[in-house]
């Protein structure tokens, strides 16, 4: 599994059912978010066949980010069995999200 970019759509099927999940609510206008872009394309590379890295486009899927009641962005949601566990807002050092998957594999 490579990094996914979600729709609404796809969401549920992808990180709703996946075992563990980290999903990236990002923007493209937004520098953090950027900056945390290679990040997670790495993690996804490190986790895979363990855990679903994804991206949401908030611009693009607003629906989702009401969902899960994203306020500011980077956020970075947990899911296991599609449900929340944790959540990071702002970018962080690529340790502190291995941690969390760590902690949950």
């Amino acid at each position: 599994m490579t990094l996914q970019h979600l729709t609404t759509a796809e969401f549920d099927a992808a990180a709703g059912k996946a075992p563990l999940a980290m999903v990236d609510f990002w923007a493209p206008w937004c520098g953090p978010c950027q900056m945390l872009g290679p990040v997670m394309e790495n993690l996804a590379d490190q986790y895979k066949g363990k855990a679903l890295v994804a991206k949401v486009n908030v611009d693009e899927e607003p629906e989702l980010a009401r969902r899960f009641g994203v306020m500011s962005i980077p956020t970075v949601v947990f899911l296991k069995e599609g449900r929340e566990f944790d959540r990071k807002v702002g970018a962080f050092p690529p340790a502190a999200y291995q941690e969390v998957l760590d902690k949950s594999l």
